[in-house]
């Protein structure tokens, strides 16, 4: 199967979706990590995507709110949450996607619902995102997730200056543009056993992508999947907020 496309100016918004959602006061923080940490991390029909024979290690804290599925309006109340995720990058059949190890969410509904209906490693945790006058956002997490292992999460940065749109090639594409996600769920079909891998997709405009300033960071949310400590200063990139349709979820 080709690459598929990511977003073109001749692309517009689907018609018809299994959720749409509004994604702000996000952060991508990235640090290098060996391939060889990450490997076993993914099933083995997915391959680990690399950029320049280097592998990367996200953590995104981000504002989900107008969670509107199969085109129902909003319902007060269940439609927003905070969420904390813990990422690479995965490749199937040459399609390129996002691999989550997980994703910590405030919205007890919601996590039962992305655990239930899309397989995704979502776990219950308190988490607040707030701003501060000159613009600088503020999180912080902790995972309450019953027999989860503990994490703890406390960031503050400043999103300052717009950058140009990232191009095709760029590591800011490979880390940011991903329109597909890849998830392992049960295998529903009889007299088969184990995982089956799933691809869910995506839409959305291009990021806005700015940079970003770290004020604080105390996190340990990468070390409770049993991964050593990031070294250095993870490469940043704050993002405006943007619409997302979630297209569908398929058994690949």
């Amino acid at each position: 199967m080709p690459e598929s496309p990511a977003y073109s100016p001749a692309n517009v918004a689907p018609r018809w979706s299994l959720m749409r959602q509004r994604w702000s006061n996000l952060l991508f923080a990235h640090w290098a990590t060996e391939p060889e940490l990450l490997r076993p991390y993914l099933p083995d029909r997915l391959e680990l995507d690399l950029f320049e024979g280097q592998a990367w290690l996200g953590v995104v804290p981000f504002t989900m709110s107008g969670i509107r599925p199969l085109g129902l309006p909003a319902v007060p109340g269940l439609s927003a949450l905070h969420e904390l995720n813990v990422r690479t990058y995965a490749r199937l059949n040459g399609v390129p996607g996002v691999w989550f190890l997980s994703l910590d969410a405030t919205q007890p509904l919601g996590v039962w619902a992305a655990r239930t209906l899309f397989h995704l490693p979502y776990l219950h945790a308190r988490m607040q995102l707030t701003a501060t006058p000159d613009g600088t956002l503020h999180a912080r997490a902790t995972r309450t997730h019953r027999g989860a292992p503990a994490a703890t999460f406390a960031a503050a940065w400043t999103p300052e200056d717009a950058l140009p749109l990232a191009e095709p090639g760029s590591l800011a594409y490979f880390l940011t543009e991903r329109y597909h996600l890849y998830t392992a769920g049960p295998t529903v079909q009889p007299g088969q056993h184990g995982n089956s891998i799933w691809r869910g997709r995506l839409w959305h405009e291009p990021w806005r992508l700015r940079k970003a300033t770290l004020q604080h960071w105390d996190s340990t949310v990468v070390e409770s999947h049993g991964l050593p400590t990031p070294t250095g200063p993870p490469l940043l990139h704050a993002a405006d907020a943007l619409d997302v349709w979630v297209e569908d979820l398929r058994r690949v």
